[in-house]
């Protein structure tokens, strides 16, 4: 059996593969899929080298420590490549580990299709050099993406509606009003900590904190979004001040019914954005993190997506220290007493899915054929 190699090292990549993999199955009934990913991927026949659960880690000190585990990893997914004769990779996000993957896949004749670009426009501008390389196709989700790739030297380049479109396809053409009146008598407050341990563990109490000084003056229902694969205990400290509960799967529920939301930096904060959810974005990590951030990151831009494609700051935004819950409050408590204010962000809001469109084509039938065109005899 043919044989082609898939790597989505975080739950994030997953969710991206699921938005071609289900059809691509479909079209390539005689190819066997195989490497990183969960157990939804698993579900349509995925075979699974490594779960994302123990693949997946985020910040900097955290993939120091793994670093060995990494390369280990890379060697046997380069191995297993050899020894399946595979000719074609889809490699998904998942930027520091998939661009070194490529390199090696690159010298070995694969075709390597690198689905969502990594954001070398704010982080690291070289790596298009790498994918100029590296990748037979490069496919961007941000509408200006495209251009800036293709100015830098990667010849084939694809614009997708970015994946959350697809995914939240139905609740998107109807996503409640929730005008200001609404947030009385009762403000409901959407939790989104995060899908890691870390940012669970860093911002989790600062929003509790945030919630009782809100409750000073408010009545707000709290509801929090829960991640499957992190600890429950991560949880516990903070039950008695959550009125309602959501797995993972149910956050559009949540997103549609309640009035805004604090949540940690990342893809969440554009759900947030199509879903009319007016955000306060968060991200803390480590004195380490922090430390090289300041100093060897050049990027000084917005975090959020829903900032970054509106090319402003729509989403208060905090980061490490300034992650305080009397900040936050603020923001939450303006949007809250401000009608104007209010009206303001959630207009803005209104056109984000209108920035997010991409080039009319199926991304399954173009992977199924660069697969069958490497796999013919």
């Amino acid at each position: 059996m043919e044989s082609c190699l898939l790597i989505a090292g975080e739950k994030s990549g997953e969710e991206h593969a699921l938005s071609f993999f289900p059809e691509l199955v479909k079209l390539c009934p005689d190819v066997q899929f195989f490497g990183v990913g969960g157990d939804d991927l698993k579900v349509h026949g995925f075979e699974l080298l490594y779960h994302l659960r123990d693949f997946s880690s985020m910040g900097f000190t955290e993939v120091i420590g793994k670093i060995p585990f990494y390369w280990r990893a890379l060697n046997r997914l380069e191995a297993e490549v050899k020894r399946r004769g595979t000719r074609t990779a889809i490699l998904v996000d998942f930027q520091d580990f998939n661009m070194r993957l490529a390199e090696k896949l690159r010298r070995r004749g694969v075709n390597v299709l690198y689905y969502v670009a990594p954001q070398a426009w704010g982080w690291k501008p070289q790596r298009s050099e790498a994918l100029a390389r590296n990748a037979h196709t490069l496919f961007t989700i941000l509408p200006f993406e495209k251009e800036w790739f293709r100015e830098r030297g990667v010849k084939q380049v694809r614009g997708i509606p970015h994946p959350l479109m697809k995914t939240f396809r139905d609740e998107l053409s109807c996503i409640p009003e929730r005008p200001w009146s609404s947030l009385k008598p009762k403000l409901k407050l959407l939790l989104l900590p995060g899908s890691r341990s870390f940012e669970v563990e860093g911002l989790l109490p600062e929003f509790i904190r945030a919630v009782k000084i809100l409750r000073q003056a408010f009545t707000v229902e709290v509801h929090l979004v829960t991640v499957p694969h992190l600890n429950p205990a991560l949880y516990r400290s903070c039950a008695q001040e959550i009125d309602v509960w959501y797995e993972a799967d149910q956050i559009s529920v949540a997103m549609r019914e309640c009035h805004m939301a604090l949540a940690a930096s990342g893809t969440v904060t554009l759900s947030t954005g199509l879903f009319e959810l007016p955000t306060v974005v968060c991200y803390k990590a480590g004195l380490l993190n922090e430390f090289i951030f300041y100093n060897f990151i050049k990027y000084r831009g917005p975090i959020s997506l829903t900032n970054i494609i509106h090319h402003r700051v729509v989403f208060p935004e905090f980061l490490q220290g300034s992650v305080d819950p009397h900040l936050l409050a603020r923001v939450l408590s303006a949007w809250t007493t401000d009608q104007n204010l209010y009206n303001q962000i959630k207009a803005t809001l209104r056109t984000t899915k209108n920035l997010l469109g991409g080039e009319n084509f199926s991304v399954p039938d173009y992977m199924a054929q660069v697969i069958h065109e490497r796999t013919s005899p």
